[in-house]
């Protein structure tokens, strides 16, 4: 595991912190380097999308094949390339 002052240094030189800027960030973000060099290059965290259900899985399928449809649709439509029944 690394130390503080190891992070401090690895901080330092993926970024143009100063070790003083650099240990205040580490406070900050409660010793995570990665953090700290990933929030300076303004790499948003990823936030995994919560399923309560199955049943909200499913029908979020339903609803993703749907719109995929009717956009395809959409544009044929548009383009002349529709069939008349």
């Amino acid at each position: 595991m690394a130390t503080l002052e190891e992070k401090v240094q690895t901080v330092m030189r993926q970024t143009d912190y100063t070790e003083e800027i650099s240990r205040e960030k580490l406070n900050e973000h409660n010793g995570d380097h990665l953090k700290v060099i990933r929030s300076y290059l303004g790499i948003a965290e990823k936030k995994a999308p919560v399923i309560k259900s199955i049943n909200q899985e499913i029908y979020k399928q339903f609803r993703a094949r749907l719109d995929d449809n009717m956009r395809d649709y959409n544009d044929r439509k548009a383009r002349g390339e529709t069939k008349n029944l």
